[in-house]
Formats: C-alpha cells, sequence, structure tokens
C-alpha cells in the first residue's frame, strides 16, 4: 500500500477510522481508504449531531453501502464540534476522497485524551495486511 493511501500524518484505529489533528484539542475524524473500499459505493451517512458526548468506543453514527451497513466507532471521548454536512447530499464523497472532503466529524477532545493510543500509518498498514 502506498503512504498517499494511508497519510502519515494521520493516525488510525484497528475499527478503520483516522484522526487528524486540527489543532486547539480538536481532531477530525472518518473512515479510512480500506473501509470504503471493503464498504463499496458509500450510499448514506448517519453522524452524531453537534453537542453529542461520545466515549471512546462508542457507536456514534453508521455508513451504508450498496453491500452493508456499518456502524462508526468513537476513536477517542469528547464533544461533537462539527459534521460534514457535504455527505448528506454527497455520499459518495467517502469512497472518492476519504481524508479530505469525505471526512465525518470533528471532535473537541476530553480532558486528557490524546491521539497517542493511537495507530500510525505503519501500525495500521501491518495491522490490515
Amino acid at each position: 500500500m502506498s503512504d498517499a493511501t494511508y497519510p502519515e500524518d494521520l493516525r488510525y484505529t484497528s475499527d478503520h477510522e483516522w484522526v487528524r489533528d486540527a489543532g486547539e484539542g480538536t481532531v477530525r475524524v472518518g473512515i479510512t481508504h480500506y473501509a470504503q473500499e471493503a464498504l463499496g459505493d458509500v450510499v448514506y451517512v448517519s453522524l452524531p449531531a453537534v453537542g453529542d458526548t461520545i466515549e471512546p468506543g462508542d457507536s456514534c453514527g453508521e455508513v451504508e453501502s450498496t453491500k452493508s451497513v456499518s456502524d462508526l466507532y468513537a476513536p477517542l471521548g469528547g464533544t461533537v464540534t462539527a459534521v460534514n454536512e457535504a455527505l448528506d447530499a454527497t455520499p459518495e464523497l467517502v469512497n472518492s476522497d476519504p481524508y479530505e472532503q469525505g471526512w465525518m466529524y470533528e471532535l473537541k477532545l476530553a480532558e486528557g485524551a490524546d491521539t497517542s493510543g493511537l495507530l500510525d500509518a505503519a501500525g495500521y498498514r501491518a495491522e490490515i495486511g
């Protein structure tokens, strides 16, 4: 897998979410290239609401594709500060651009939460084989 497929500046979960530091204690979350490829054509995305408080590992949304419906899991705890409203009209952005335009939501991290426990790109690539 190329580095472009799994950007080095992101952190990853074994549930196939990615996390990007957005500054000021906030992270942006989406699903990985591997996840969107496994799902197939994404037709609907259900996201948490702005203001929702989520805990690590919580199911906080769903991604529906032509093949299946998969839960979104919170990689870290915190409060949802933004959601990608573009996905309402164009959920296929998750397939075409999972790391930029296909992001899912932003999270203001709970006190003490950080990305150090998540996988780096090499660790994620090793996990998915």
